[in-house]
């Protein structure tokens, strides 16, 4: 068995769960969590058949996870489910739930434009059902007449496909998926017909724009959210957004871009069928590095939140712990979570004010050797940083990422005198099981002198090539990587210690000392397919 220093599952026996206002069904037994905050969070159920207020058919077949072009080709009839769904999400009262299910002649789609959660009201996807967003940007527009395309006016232009604001006890369950159609034709616009949502996001790497593009679900204000089996995938833009909440579980969910549907077997696409090779056209295969910013899970001045036993694959942050604007982000459990194709488990770059009490236990990163694969991350820079305190590892197995660790405070080149500070950084078990691309990969520490990073590492170990860590600087930080960091060391051991005693730019301090030999965290058993999880996932 793994391995599982802080996060073995604890099981209590139950009669039934509530969430919020939400009754869900009883169950003999469900797995707990308990949270470094005190608190203990329960495994969602599903609900109860005397809280289902309305079941809703489908009415949509999809063919090999598409939506027959033919179906909403018509901008007019892009999105003929809308108005049912929202019509029952709206009758239902407090503590109820809408239940989307199979029509009766085998139908398993949805589609539809933007819809809007209500409080104590949990949207339950059925097993083998799937909603569908909309192709056409109008669909989305929340009247700055922008969205589906990529332009110089960073103005925010689509509304989500679902949305929710300052609910309580609201949720999405089930094991049924929300797809957003990233690698679909756009049907209005100046871009119908020549683009995809995904073609137009990565205009933002080849020219100075911002791209205009719906996320998949955003959520900002309120408590006791709940996520609980739900597949989110191939969003045009970021996937699960959360803002200014206090208290969500997201509970073995998955969150894929881009899936089966759009691409061939482990994202192989041909030469010339690519969003940065396609030229004059729309591409027609996608791979995790050519969907840009779809970010997977980003909860921003939001507290108490749970992300546990979840699978996410996608072309940006896995991960985005954000705090721009308000009263920061604190007491966060990322737990039993498996990652995949991303750019980490990352806080950051918006850190204005404050990050704290972060908990990352039993995480399992496996990069597929991307070029833009980062396993875990805290990023800012002189422009929106605050201080990030408290953020603990423990238990983590990698492999076959590009830059396994990084703490960056020059995460860009933008200037500002709202300097970074990262402190009380703890690894605790770490076993990095190397690349055949990178070896031991990069890491990366770098902070100012005033701002020094804070960093304790005890039992990291690397297998075979250790990760580079003597590197030269960037976007205006010392010339000479590591820097400005203060490690410490032990009591287990550190593989590659030596490298940064004997090699580091100026600031660097050690102190600590190895007194113990455990063995490294034992990942023989932490690597799984995502296709065992997720039937359309391409690896």
């Amino acid at each position: 068995m793994r391995a599982r220093p802080l996060s073995q599952k604890v099981l209590s026996r139950t009669v039934c769960a509530v969430l919020g206002t939400v009754a869900f069904a009883c169950a003999a037994q469900t797995t707990s969590l308990q949270t470094p905050w005190g608190t203990t969070v329960n495994e969602p159920l599903l609900p109860a058949a005397t809280a289902v207020c309305a079941v809703v058919k489908a009415t949509q077949t999809p063919v090999n996870g598409l939506l027959p072009a033919s179906l909403d080709s018509d901008p007019a009839k892009s999105a003929p489910d809308t108005a049912s769904m929202q019509g029952k999400i709206n009758q239902c009262a407090s503590g109820e739930a809408v239940h989307l299910v199979q029509g009766d002649a085998g139908q398993s789609g949805f589609l539809i434009g933007p819809i809007t959660l209500k409080s104590g009201v949990t949207l339950w996807i059925d097993k083998g059902v799937t909603v569908f967003g909309s192709r056409n940007p109008a669909d989305y527009d929340n009247g700055v007449g922008l969205c589906g395309i990529a332009n110089t006016d960073a103005t925010a232009s689509c509304n989500a496909l679902i949305s929710a604001s300052k609910v309580t006890g609201a949720g999405i369950v089930g094991e049924g998926v929300i797809d957003g159609r990233g690698g679909a034709v756009l049907t209005s616009g100046q871009n119908a017909g020549v683009k995809t949502w995904w073609d137009v996001a990565y205009q933002t790497k080849t020219a100075n724009v911002t791209q205009h593009n719906p996320r998949l679900l955003d959520v900002e204000g309120g408590s006791n959210f709940t996520l609980y089996g739900v597949t989110f995938q191939n969003s045009p833009n970021m996937h699960v957004v959360l803002d200014k909440l206090d208290g969500v579980t997201a509970w073995g969910i998955k969150i894929l871009s881009p899936s089966a549907a759009y691409t061939q077997g482990a994202y192989a696409c041909p030469k010339n069928t690519t969003p940065d090779q396609v030229s004059g056209t729309y591409a027609t295969c996608f791979t995790p590095d050519t969907v840009k910013n779809t970010d997977g899970f980003d909860p921003g001045e939001s507290s108490h939140i749970v992300l546990a036993y979840s699978y996410i694959s996608d072309g940006d942050d896995h991960v985005a712990v954000k705090a721009g604007s308000g009263t920061g982000s604190q007491h966060l459990l990322f737990a039993h979570d498996h990652l995949y194709y991303g750019h980490g488990l990352s806080v950051g770059s918006e850190t204005n004010t404050g990050v704290s009490d972060v908990t990352v236990q039993d995480l399992v990163v496996d990069g597929h050797d991307s070029p833009n694969g980062v396993g875990i991350r805290i990023k800012s820079d002189a422009s929106h940083g605050g201080v990030v305190n408290g953020v603990t590892y423990q238990g983590v197995c990698m492999q076959n990422v590009r830059q396994p660790l990084v703490f960056d405070s020059y995460y860009s080149s933008s200037k500002g005198k709202k300097y970074p500070w990262f402190r009380n950084v703890t690894i605790n078990g770490l076993h990095d099981l190397g690349s055949v691309a990178y070896g031991g990969g990069q890491a990366v520490f770098a902070a100012y002198a005033k701002e020094p990073l804070q960093i304790a590492l005890s039992n990291v170990q690397f297998d075979g090539a250790q990760p580079t860590t003597y590197m030269k600087g960037h976007n205006g930080s010392p010339s000479v990587l590591p820097a400005n960091t203060v490690f410490t060391f032990g009591p287990g051991p550190v593989s590659f210690a030596q490298d940064l005693t004997q090699q580091h730019g100026t600031g660097v301090s050690f102190d600590g000392s190895i007194t113990a030999s455990p063995a490294p965290v034992d990942c023989s058993h932490a690597f799984v397919k995502f296709s065992s999880v997720q039937a359309n996932a391409p690896i």
